[in-house]
C-alpha cells in the first residue's frame, strides 16, 4: 500500500485484520448518506453497516452494533417515534374509519372494534420502524456524539 507521498506501508497482519472491524464511517470521512442511513432504520438495521440489528428487543436499541462495533447508545430518540406514530396512524385511521361509516353503515360497535385493532396493531408496527428511522437520522446527521465528538453540551450555570 502506498500513500500520497509515495510511502509503501506495511500491509496489515491476517490476525491484526480480524481483530480491528471494518468501520468505514469514522470522523474524518465526510457526510454519512442520510437516505440509506434512515432506510436502514426502518429496517431497523445499523445505520452504519446495514447488516447488523439495531434492535436488541421491541424497543431497546444495542449499545453498539455487532457486526460493526458501530457506537449506537448515543442515540436519543425519546418521544419522537411516539409522536410519529399517533400522527400517522391517526391520519390514516380518521379517513378510513369516515369512509367505512358512509360506503358501508355498519354497526357502531362493530366499527370501533375493527378500527381498534387496526389502530393497535398500525401502531405496534409503525413503531419500532420510526425510533430506527430517527436513530439512522440522527446517525447520518452526527448528532448527540454520534460525530465521534466525545464532549458533552456545557451545562448552563444559574
Amino acid at each position: 500500500m502506498t500513500d500520497s507521498e509515495g510511502y509503501r506501508s506495511p500491509a496489515p497482519s491476517a490476525e491484526l485484520q480480524r481483530a480491528m472491524p471494518y468501520v468505514p464511517h469514522g470522523p474524518d470521512f465526510g457526510e454519512r448518506e442520510l437516505g440509506q442511513a434512515v432506510g436502514r432504520g426502518w429496517r431497523r438495521r445499523c445505520p452504519a453497516c446495514g447488516t447488523g440489528p439495531m434492535m436488541k428487543s421491541y424497543l431497546k436499541v444495542h449499545d453498539t452494533c455487532p457486526v460493526c462495533t458501530e457506537e449506537l447508545h448515543h442515540q436519543r430518540a425519546d418521544d419522537g417515534p411516539a409522536y410519529l406514530t399517533i400522527l400517522v396512524v391517526g391520519h390514516l385511521m380518521a379517513p378510513l374509519m369516515g369512509t367505512a361509516w358512509v360506503i358501508w353503515r355498519p354497526d357502531p360497535t362493530v366499527l370501533a372494534t375493527v378500527f381498534s385493532i387496526g389502530t393497535v396493531a398500525a401502531a405496534l408496527y409503525l413503531l419500532p420502524r420510526f425510533k430506527g428511522m430517527m436513530v439512522g437520522f440522527q446517525w447520518a446527521k452526527r448528532m448527540h456524539g454520534f460525530g465521534g465528538d466525545t464532549s458533552e453540551t456545557p451545562e448552563r450555570s444559574a
